[in-house]
């Protein structure tokens, strides 16, 4: 009886791991789909000491009745406490640096502060709608003396743009998320435009005074005698313009190397 027993609950923990470990999350509200995933490279990790990670976030907006989306106005990424941001020693770059420039521009003023990369799709109206794309430079960046990120997305043929986007960074010394990004997203092309896709990757190796850092790093703290757990990685919280706020959690799992 006791093997009869032990058998589904192996099964629904083995089927439950794999749905926490790739699944992106779809919520529909308020006339809107939005799909948030977000996950990190590698899974195998050590119990206790953090050890370098990659972290990729994907999102991707539309309407159920298929007309042109609102502007994203606010962005919040919480990631859970067991990851960690080292900016020690790495170069810093700024707003208002990027203003006004190209992907390539972007890269010879900011290159030393480069901690991630992406693409994006977006849709302007003019008259009609035109879709667009380009490439996303995440930069390691300071405000008020605290850790921040900016976000440089420039648009290429046939709508030509730049968007920088400064992200907060904070850090909450209770619950399951104890690093917090924000942002507050500028205005696309005077309102016509809104970015409706993004998939950028998050992560850097480098050496200060003789010793190699990452600029994330990650544990996978299960309790002794558990080399596998499933625990709330990320919350992703979007405001879009004249729409209420859309939350959601994502699942994944660690394992104990």
């Amino acid at each position: 009886m006791r093997h009869r027993t032990l058998i589904p609950i192996l099964i629904a923990v083995l089927a439950l791991s794999w749905a926490a470990s790739s699944q992106a999350v779809r919520v529909a509200k308020d006339g809107l789909v939005v799909t948030f995933n977000a996950d990190f490279a590698p899974h195998v990790l050590p119990r206790l000491q953090p050890a370098p990670v990659d972290v990729k976030v994907t999102g991707k907006v539309a309407t159920l009745d298929g007309s042109h989306p609102p502007p994203l106005r606010q962005i919040e990424v919480a990631i859970n406490r067991n990851g960690r941001l080292e900016t020690t020693g790495l170069p810093v770059c700024t707003a208002p640096v990027l203003q006004s420039t190209t992907t390539k521009t972007a890269l010879q003023r900011c290159r030393p502060s480069l901690v991630g990369r992406g693409r994006f799709h977006a849709v302007v109206k003019l008259g009609r709608e035109i879709e667009t794309s380009g490439e996303i430079l995440a930069f390691n960046s300071r405000r008020k003396g605290k850790q921040a990120l900016v976000l440089h997305l420039f648009g290429g043929a046939p709508v030509g743009f730049t968007l920088v986007v400064p992200l907060t960074i904070g850090h909450r010394r209770d619950g399951d998320f104890g690093t917090i990004l924000r942002a507050s997203i500028p205005r696309l092309a005077g309102d016509l435009g809104s970015v409706t896709e993004i998939a950028l990757t998050i992560g850097r190796r480098y050496s200060f005074r003789g010793k190699r850092r990452s600029y994330v790093s990650a544990a996978c703290r299960t309790p002794p005698g558990l080399n596998e757990g499933i625990f709330p990685f990320a919350r992703g919280s979007f405001r879009f313009e004249g729409h209420a706020e859309i939350r959601e959690t994502l699942l994944r799992v660690c394992r104990v190397r």
